[in-house]
């Protein structure tokens, strides 16, 4: 990882009238608690080398903290996602100048197809993509033309119990993908694959070649990845996972 930069949005004003989708809503997300735990967030990339650019902010949009599903970033090309709830397209809005602002070429993701960010997984060449809840077979198609011609391997995922597919499953630097059994349609997709015991524990941003970012509503599996040899950043993150958010939705990493 040569270059650590990551693209991050800050939490706008209507951050409590997110869309939740698997999870009941709950009435009592602080946004002051919730600027706090994203500036807390930045400062973890900031302190493992990570320089963070602020996108353009979108006060209307509730999710637009959630910048992750705005686009997928493969080698030079970044291609803008087109979110399955359309109440959430608008906050794309920057996000083509902020892309080329990096050097990056940009496609998009254009009608019928949908597409997420968060329904992305990218390792070792392979890009899994979640299907069935706002990705759907055409956004998978458009994804999979645009990245095979750069060497990429496009896995569409069934997904039935959870808003993407990054809620149910990541990847460590060493390949091994990380899941909590419950929300995993079919686990036999990958090998290996290491099942945590807390949900949130599904949920790792790769700082480095052995430091993984998650958050501190995992306890057990903080510890079982640090068994493992890894170095454990934990943040808190309970306001935005009452909006069915983690710490991967809160940037985009740009590695190339």
């Amino acid at each position: 990882m040569h270059r650590r930069l990551a693209l991050v949005r800050r939490p706008g004003p209507r951050l409590a009238d997110g869309l939740v989708t698997h999870i009941e809503r709950s009435d009592d997300v602080d946004p002051d608690l919730a600027l706090r735990q994203w500036q807390g967030y930045v400062d973890a990339l900031a302190a493992h080398g990570w320089e963070t650019v602020e996108v353009t902010p979108v006060p209307d949009c509730p999710d637009g903290v959630f910048v992750e599903d705005t686009a997928v970033v493969y080698g030079d090309l970044a291609v803008l996602a087109r979110s399955g709830a359309p109440e959430r397209r608008a906050e794309a809005a920057g996000m083509r100048e902020a892309l080329q602002g990096q050097g990056y070429r940009v496609a998009e993701i254009t009608a019928p197809g949908t597409l997420d960010g968060g329904d992305v997984l990218k390792h070792g060449g392979t890009v899994w993509v979640g299907l069935g809840g706002r990705t759907n077979k055409a956004g998978v198609s458009s994804l999979r033309a645009l990245l095979e011609p750069l060497g990429a391997r496009v896995v569409a995922v069934p997904l039935t119990t959870v808003l993407h597919l990054k809620s149910a499953v990541t990847a460590l630097p060493d390949g091994t993908v990380v899941g909590y059994a419950p929300l995993v349609d079919d686990a036999s997709l990958w090998d290996p694959f290491l099942a945590v015991p807390e949900e949130a524990g599904a949920h790792v941003v790769l700082l480095g070649d052995d430091t993984v970012l998650m958050s501190t509503s995992a306890p057990r599996t903080a510890r079982l990845l640090r068994e493992r040899g890894l170095r454990v950043v934990a943040v808190d993150m309970t306001e935005f996972e009452k909006l069915e958010g983690c710490v991967t939705c809160l940037s985009i990493r740009l590695r190339g």
